[in-house]
């Protein structure tokens, strides 16, 4: 079994795969104060929920975004596996050429996004949508360029500024359904209407100007934390897929195992 671990800023999510089938997904909270051993016992009872063991490991690979958790994260790999992990960053194929001002500042999940998507879209030019505290609009071409994107306030953002800013406005639950109607009749109707329709009308401006950039035939892909209701209102086709990274990462192992 491959071990892929993905690190983010709010969740750490690891996946094992073999054979190119992925066996089990899940995620621990990204804990700046947890050390190395912490880190190997919260591994060991995820892998114990899904019915896995450290044992069967025979492959590791990590991608990191929180530097200062890449090396406790890694320890925590050692104590539980004598197999090297490989870590996502200079060294590593990952089959794209990166086209770009400054690749050592590209993120390591927005680089596996790409890789999976790319994998799925059969050619044709990508766009990933990585949701999380941001959100971040990554393209590659069909020559299997990264070329570049956007980042943009992700909507949990948005709306906990406006809450946080303002005296009179409540949380609402992003996950609901988008409103009917972008006329909003009390305050939280409002409040979804801007959010929720207002989010999904700034990614389709944006996929707007993407395909004038990369071609009609232009794939769009989403993971992490966009809310369903929002994809739901978006005219633009979005293919969501929660373990687009993890599926990133996997590819890359495979790319670069040694045998």
């Amino acid at each position: 079994m491959v071990l892929t671990v993905n690190i983010g800023n709010t969740r750490i999510t690891v996946g094992g795969y073999t054979d190119g089938i992925q066996r089990f997904c899940g995620q621990i909270c990204s804990d700046p104060l947890a050390t190395g051993d912490e880190y190997a016992i919260r591994l060991r009872e995820l892998l114990s929920l899904f019915g896995e063991v450290p044992e069967a490991i025979d492959g590791a690979i990590l991608g990191s975004v929180v530097p200062m958790l890449t090396e406790r994260l890694l320890a925590a790999l050692r104590l539980l596996t004598p197999v090297r992990a490989l870590t996502v960053g200079p060294g590593l194929k990952s089959g794209l050429r990166l086209r770009i001002d400054s690749p050592a500042q590209l993120g390591a999940d927005l680089l596996c996004g790409v890789v999976a998507a790319l994998q799925r879209a059969e050619n044709s030019p990508v766009v990933v949508i990585s949701a999380d505290t941001a959100m971040t609009m990554m393209a590659a071409n069909a020559a299997r360029e990264l070329v570049g994107g956007a980042i943009l306030p992700g909507p949990q953002l948005s709306l906990s500024s406006l809450v946080q800013r303002t005296a009179q406005l409540p949380q609402i639950d992003l996950a609901a359904a988008a409103p009917a109607s972008v006329l909003g009749k009390n305050t939280e109707a409002c409040l979804q209407s801007g959010i929720i329709l207002g989010t999904a009308s700034l990614l389709d401006g944006m996929a707007a100007r993407f395909y004038a950039e990369l071609g009609s035939d232009v794939q769009f892909f989403a993971t992490g934390s966009l809310s369903p209701a929002i994809l739901h209102a978006c005219t633009t086709p979005i293919q969501y897929c929660d373990t687009l990274i993890s599926d990133g990462l996997y590819a890359i192992w495979q790319r670069n195992r040694k045998g």
